[in-house]
């Protein structure tokens, strides 16, 4: 049997390297990544208003073809659970992390020029648009989309997300391994990677707890309004949880988990329809674990964190994640442009980000894809009572 290293190996093995290297190795070698690191959080600056319209517009000219009552009553039953996630993962990130985590571990770094070392160069990449114009451009063509015959724009959308899902696959995720690598070694040489390593074990348990918990919520609504024992649900799932744990893709589950779900007991019309739907908009885990782990950074950084200021965040994010890739670490590439626009991250916190998103990025699609099923339940049992 051959072995795959996968993305998730190759970033544990580049923080491990830049861990070790970055004790002894001279400056210029640390300057050498520290220019690629400029270079490529430029370019990621550049990518993210594409990765917004490439997968925003067209999924909502997707959605717009649904049938009209099951594809309200998924949407919103997947936006309301994707927003109950991130509220809820903000209450007990907010309350549990402060014992873990010294306010602000790495405010040294915000004098990088005394810790870090330099680049040797820097080439400005200007965003064709800001985060927020590319949102509003997204939405507006795509609902524009939905409402007109043809589908010129479409076809030319949907070829533009093909792009785009290749510029992820190919070049920005087998180049993040490098570019954790370069943001470790820097931190290592400017003597903060102990405290940053300190954190990733916490704040990855934390996120696995609130997983299950929230797994436990969905559930039991689910057989609450189905009168079925919601232990049984989640054991019937299990397969589904599992195969997404493996593939790290809730597409690459959606045969699995359509199976089950039809095996919970809810009609194979409305799995039919809702099991790939929410597959593409419902990801409850993985806002679970942007909302951790941005926690976790902001407070390394002591950054003020209010839930006025942060309820803004996480409504929003609730409607990005639905641009998210289907690649691994694609919920976090959607959610790059908010980090930046909504909570102030800079370069290395979005490194951060990346880094701590991938480490537990399977965990968060099994969430999803198991939530899923709780989810076509609840949808199957409000369109009978509906239909009724």
């Amino acid at each position: 049997m051959k072995f795959k290293f996968g993305l998730l190996a190759k970033i544990i093995v580049a923080i491990l390297l830049a861990v070790i290297l970055g004790r002894f190795m001279p400056e210029p070698f640390v300057r050498i990544f520290a220019t690629f690191n400029g270079l490529f959080g430029n370019f990621l600056n550049f990518v993210v208003p594409l990765i917004i319209i490439a997968f925003i517009a067209p999924g909502i000219a997707q959605l717009g073809k649904g049938s009209g009552k099951l594809l309200g009553l998924a949407t919103f039953f997947a936006y309301f659970s994707t927003i109950i996630a991130g509220i809820f993962a903000f209450l007990v990130a907010r309350n549990v992390l402060p014992n873990f985590i010294s306010n602000g571990a790495m405010e040294s770094m915000k004098n990088p020029e005394k810790f870090l070392a330099q680049a040797f160069f820097k080439v400005e990449m200007p965003p064709l648009m800001g985060v927020m114009s590319a949102l509003i451009f997204a939405f507006i063509v795509g609902i524009g989309m939905t409402a007109i015959k043809g589908d010129v724009m479409k076809r030319g959308f949907e070829e533009f997300n093909v792009i785009i899902e290749k510029l992820i696959s190919f070049v920005i995720i087998p180049l993040l391994p490098f570019h954790i690598f370069g943001i470790f070694l820097n931190m290592t040489y400017g003597g903060q990677v102990a405290k940053i390593l300190s954190v990733f074990a916490i704040v990855f348990a934390l996120i696995i707890v609130m997983h299950w918990v929230i797994l436990l919520v969905q559930y039991t609504t689910a057989g609450t309004l189905n009168k079925k024992n919601p232990l049984k649900l989640l054991r019937t799932m299990l397969p589904a949880y599992f195969t997404a744990l493996g593939t790290q893709s809730s597409a690459a589950a959606i045969p699995v988990t359509l199976r089950q779900s039809q095996k919970t007991g809810a009609s194979e019309k409305v799995t039919n329809f809702t099991i790939p739907l929410f597959a593409t908009i419902h990801l409850s885990g993985s806002t679970i674990t942007i909302v951790t782990c941005s926690l976790g950074v902001m407070m390394m950084n002591g950054m003020d964190i209010g839930f006025a200021q942060y309820i803004g965040f996480i409504f929003m994010l609730g409607i990005t994640m639905v641009a998210a890739p289907g690649v691994p670490g694609g919920g976090v590439m959607a959610a790059i442009g908010l980090l930046q626009t909504m909570l102030g991250f800079d370069e290395t916190m979005v490194a951060l980000m990346i880094a701590l998103y991938l480490a537990q990025d399977s965990f968060g699609t099994a969430t999803n894809v198991t939530g899923d099923g709780a989810l076509a339940m609840i949808v199957d049992s409000f369109n009978k009572e509906t239909s009724s």
